[in-house]
């Protein structure tokens, strides 16, 4: 296993481990697929506001991601970012999860930034469990927030506090 940052030419893996979640699960919100570009042109932009976008790899096959990205627009939130993390279906287990996310809180803490939220569909116990390994709490349930695959998902939220705020 290795992890280091996303590069544009992972996106054509990042957009098949993504699509599987948006096509098949309730996981996203998205609905439409999405392309390599969509994903390039995401990398780029989190990257360009000194966001980490961070993948693993298993035999140099990116097999997962994370990335933080900003929680809301306002300036008062700039030291509040939400999470992302995804594996490829069939990787889950093994510990690579927990480490990718691992490494993407300890790059959070070292850039300084105070708060990281973690957004969850629920009923998903390996993405609670795996938020509350890593010391979140929950802090919030949306009952029927999300209406995807003709049903109503509730969203919970989980925090984590990294560091005080910058002054």
């Amino acid at each position: 296993m290795k992890i280091r940052n996303a590069a544009i030419g992972d996106a054509d893996a990042i957009a098949d481990i993504y699509n599987h979640f948006i096509l098949h699960t309730c996981v996203s919100f998205e609905e439409q697929a999405v392309t390599a570009a969509d994903v390039a042109r995401r990398i780029t932009e989190l990257q360009a506001g000194q966001l980490p976008w961070l993948v693993v790899c298993v035999d140099d096959a990116v097999v997962g991601y994370a990335y933080a990205s900003n929680w809301r627009v306002r300036h008062a939130y700039r030291f509040s970012l939400e999470s992302s993390v995804y594996l490829r279906p069939g990787m889950e287990g093994r510990g690579l999860g927990s480490a990718l996310y691992a490494g993407l809180i300890e790059r959070l803490r070292v850039s300084g930034h105070h708060l990281l939220i973690g957004g969850v569909a629920l009923p998903n116990d390996a993405s609670v469990a795996l938020h509350e390994k890593l010391g979140f709490r929950k802090v919030a349930h949306f009952s029927e927030v999300g209406f995807k695959q003709g049903r109503w998902i509730d969203v919970g939220y989980w925090q984590l506090k990294l560091a005080a705020p910058a002054t």
